[in-house]
C-alpha cells in the first residue's frame, strides 16, 4: 500500500501533492511498469484523505500518461522506457564576499528622489485609475513624449517633434530596434576606446561591428572605411571624457551625407557638466536627417528605471511605422505617466541641479583624497569637468596590470583606460586609470588610499593581474 505524508502547502492542493508523490515513485522506479495501484477507496482510507483527492491525483496521472486504466480492474503503471526523474540540482554555492570594499568601476547614480517619486505615483493612481490598464501607443504615451520634447528644448536647446520620439525599456532594446530599422547589411562603427557593451549588443544583433579610430578631437571620419552607421558620444565620450568640437561634428555630418549613412548620438550623461552649460547636441546641427539622438533616464534617476528614448529623423520614423509598428511599447504606462509628471512639474530640473552639486562635491573630495595619498606626486587628473568619471594618469614605468593590482592590494577596484580598447592602445593612453565615482563611498576611498604603498620602488612586490 502506498504511504505518503501529505501536507497542505500554499497554492498546492492535496490532490496535486499526492499526484507529485506517485509520479516521483514512477519516475524513480519505486513503482514498476505494470504494477497495479491501490483502488481509490483503499488509498483514500490509508492516507486519511477524501476519495475525491485520490480521484484528482489519478486523473492527472492518467491524463499525462503515467498510468493506464483497465475497466473494472483498476489502474496500472505505464511502461516509460528511458524516462526518469531529473536529479535535483545541488544548492548553488554562495558567492564569496567582495574582497575590495572600494569600487571605482560602478557608474549608477545616487540621491534618488524617493519622496517626490512616490507622491507622484500615488497621484497617478488616483488620477488615471483603470486607464493605466489600457493598451499603449507603440511609441510611448503622448504626454511623456511631449514632456521629453519640452525638457530637451529648455535644457539642450533642441527643437524636437514629439511624434519622432520613441520610448523604450533601456537603450539595449532601442539598439536592437535600430539594427532592424537600419538593416543588418550595414557595417556599424563604434568608438575605440569605448563602452564595450555597445559593441557586444551590435555583434549579438548579427551586424558587423568595427572600431572607429579617435584622436583628441573625437572620431576621425577619414578612417571609417565602409561603415555606414556610426555610434558616438560627442558631448562626453566614455571613457576618455573628450568633447567633440563643432568642426569635427560638421566633418562627421558631411561623412554621413556623403555615404548615405547615419550617426547615432548617444547623449547618455549630458546633464552632468560642472564647468559650463551642457554642450549642444549634434542633433541640432543636423540638416539632412542623418542623426539619431538617444538618451536615458537610467543615468540621472536610477538604472532600474528602464526608461530610455530615441529621436528618429522623419524618414526613419516613417520607416519604423511601416515596418516595425507591430512592436508594443516596453515601458509600463504607470512609469511613463509618473515620469511625465516628474518632468512637467519641474522636479527633474531640481533633481539634476541637486545632483550636480552633490557630485561636484564628491568629485572634489575624491580629487583631494588622491592629492593626499602616498602616490600623489605620480598622479595627474584629466577630464574632470563633466560626467561622473575622470582619468588618472600615473607617472610610472609599471604596466597597467601592475597598477590595477597595486590599487587592488589597497582594497580598490579600478580599471585601466587600456581595458576599453578593442585594438592597439596608444602609448599615451597607457598607465592611465578610469575613476568612476558615481557610486563611491568617500570615507572608504580615503582610508583605502592610505594603504597604497610608496610608489614603485625597484623590485617592489606587485603582482600583475591576469
Amino acid at each position: 500500500m502506498l504511504t505518503y505524508e501529505l501536507k497542505k502547502s500554499p497554492g498546492v492542493p492535496l490532490y496535486e501533492a499526492l499526484y507529485r508523490c506517485i509520479r516521483g515513485d514512477i519516475l524513480s522506479g519505486k513503482l514498476a511498469p505494470g504494477e497495479k495501484l491501490p483502488s481509490k477507496r483503499a488509498l483514500a482510507q490509508n492516507l486519511e484523505v477524501s476519495k475525491i483527492t485520490v480521484e484528482g491525483a489519478y486523473s492527472q496521472l492518467l491524463a499525462e500518461g503515467y498510468i493506464r486504466a483497465r475497466e473494472k480492474v483498476g489502474y496500472f503503471v505505464e511502461s516509460l522506457p528511458g524516462l526518469q526523474m531529473a536529479p535535483h540540482p545541488a544548492p548553488a554555492a554562495r558567492p564569496a564576499e567582495d574582497p575590495l570594499p572600494v569600487d571605482l568601476t560602478g557608474s549608477y547614480p545616487e540621491q534618488f528622489p524617493f519622496s517626490v517619486w512616490s507622491r507622484l505615483q500615488r497621484e497617478i493612481l488616483l488620477d488615471y485609475g483603470e486607464k493605466l490598464l489600457l493598451p499603449l501607443p507603440n511609441q510611448g504615451i503622448a504626454g511623456l513624449r511631449c514632456a521629453i520634447a519640452g525638457h530637451l528644448a529648455d535644457f539642450r536647446g533642441m527643437a524636437v517633434d514629439p511624434e519622432n520620439i520613441l520610448i523604450g525599456a533601456g537603450t539595449d532594446f532601442l539598439y536592437n530596434l535600430l539594427i532592424q530599422l537600419l538593416g543588418r547589411d550595414k557595417i556599424y562603427a563604434v568608438e575605440d576606446p569605448g563602452y564595450g557593451k555597445i559593441r557586444k549588443i551590435y555583434a549579438a544583433g548579427g551586424v558587423r561591428c568595427v572600431s572607429a579610430p579617435m584622436d583628441r578631437r573625437g572620431v576621425r571620419p577619414e578612417c571609417l572605411g565602409d561603415a555606414r552607421v556610426l555610434h558616438i558620444s560627442p558631448s562626453h565620450h566614455f571613457p576618455t571624457g573628450l568633447v567633440t568640437p563643432v568642426s569635427r561634428r560638421q566633418a562627421l555630418l558631411q561623412w554621413a551625407a556623403d555615404v548615405g549613412g547615419y550617426i547615432i548620438e548617444d547623449d547618455y550623461d549630458s546633464e552632468f557638466r560642472f564647468d559650463a552649460h551642457p554642450m549642444s547636441a549634434m542633433f541640432s546641427l543636423d540638416q539632412g536627417g542623418r542623426v539619431i539622438y538617444m538618451n536615458t533616464f537610467s543615468k540621472t534617476l536610477a538604472p532600474s528605471i528602464r526608461i530610455s528614448y530615441m529621436i528618429l529623423p522623419p524618414k526613419l520614423m516613417q520607416r519604423f511605422r511601416e515596418k516595425l509598428s507591430f512592436y508594443s511599447c516596453t515601458v509600463s504606462s504607470f512609469e511613463q505617466y509618473t515620469l511625465a509628471r516628474f518632468l512637467d512639474s519641474g522636479h527633474f530640473e531640481k533633481h539634476i541641479n541637486r545632483m550636480r552639486k552633490f557630485y561636484r562635491q564628491r568629485r572634489n573630495r575624491v580629487m583631494a583624497a588622491l592629492a593626499a595619498c602616498p602616490l600623489a606626486d605620480a598622479l595627474t587628473i584629466h577630464e574632470e569637468d563633466a560626467g561622473l568619471h575622470f582619468l588618472l594618469k600615473v607617472d610610472t614605468d609599471r604596466s597597467d596590470g601592475e597598477l590595477t593590482a597595486l590599487f587592488a592590494r589597497a582594497g580598490i577596484r579600478i580599471q585601466a583606460l587600456s581595458s576599453f580598447y578593442a585594438g592597439t592602445v596608444p602609448e599615451n593612453d597607457r598607465r592611465c586609470l578610469v575613476v568612476n565615482y558615481a557610486a563611491l563611498k568617500e570615507e572608504a576611498l580615503e582610508e583605502a588610499l592610505k594603504q597604497l604603498p610608496l610608489p614603485f620602488a625597484e623590485g617592489a612586490d606587485i603582482m600583475e593581474e591576469k
